[in-house]
């Protein structure tokens, strides 16, 4: 997985993408569960950016974040 930003810069970016793309994470989150089953980040970020004209940063947070969730669920 490929993250170059802080954890202050991934929070900050995910609390402005409902106010820039009229749409709540949880909504873009379920978006990459429903989405093509892609393996590799960059791919996924890339599918995201392309089918929904997402800009990079918001695209990568997203993933991130559907990424970190992911993995907190399989340790539950």
């Amino acid at each position: 997985m490929s993250q170059s930003f802080s954890e202050e810069t991934h929070r900050n970016l995910l609390s402005r993408i409902p106010q820039c793309t009229g749409r709540e994470v949880v909504d873009w989150l379920r978006t990459v569960d429903e989405g093509p089953a892609l393996f590799r980040f960059e791919e996924k970020v890339s599918w995201l950016r392309g089918e929904h004209q997402l800009a990079y940063g918001h695209a990568k947070a997203i993933i991130h974040e559907h990424d970190l969730r992911r993995a907190a669920r399989k340790l539950l």
